[in-house]
């Protein structure tokens, strides 16, 4: 299947992030950035960047302490599950999601090295819950106007930045009509 290019020319694809236009109406997307985990035929998913809840890692899973990595809201579906994306080659079953960065991969082996202190934190996000479309439907929402995609990942983008800042940062990245975008008020009223 082709998957079809709109707004700025760059196609929905593994590994790239969709950022939401700025006067998307949907609550749960609103001024999202979304790292697309998977993208094919049978449709897509990923997990939103910038959603920080106010719950911690060892707050939710047992038997572990001292663990303070933030969880964040990875999107509406299934927010009964837990999801990671790391930079960790060493966690066994990852999938590659692009050079160097992983979704998921052996759950217990994790909570072994967490225990022990054998990773790195920092190398580990968290999600409750991910993004997901059925076939066709992301592509029908880009055609609509509501996402604008990426493929200019940057370590900074997922790891490391203010979560505030992150749709507006990523969109002065990109240069051009998307640093505009990057300025728009949240209300235009209030302009």
């Amino acid at each position: 299947m082709e998957f079809f290019k709109y707004g700025n020319g760059i196609n929905a694809k593994k590994g790239r992030l969709l950022i939401s236009e700025p006067y998307l109406s949907d609550p749960n997307f609103d001024r999202s950035v979304i790292l697309l985990c998977e993208h094919n035929e049978e449709g897509s998913f990923g997990f939103v960047l910038n959603r920080p809840s106010k719950i911690v890692f060892d707050e939710i899973i047992n038997d572990v302490e001292d663990f303070k990595n933030r969880i964040y809201i990875g999107g509406p579906v299934q927010q009964d599950t837990l999801h990671f994306i790391h930079k960790a080659n060493y966690i066994e079953g990852g999938a590659e999601i692009i050079n160097g960065l992983y979704w998921g991969g052996n759950y217990e082996q994790l909570l072994d090295l967490i225990q022990s202190g054998g990773i790195a934190a920092d190398d580990f996000k968290f999600f409750v819950g991910y993004s997901g479309w059925d076939s066709g439907q992301l592509e029908e929402e880009m055609k609509n106007g509501a996402w604008i995609v990426t493929d200019h990942i940057k370590p900074w983008m997922i790891f490391d930045h203010n979560q505030d800042a992150l749709w507006r940062d990523v969109l002065k990245d990109m240069g051009g009509r998307y640093n505009v975008y990057s300025n728009y008020p949240t209300d235009p009223r209030l302009n």
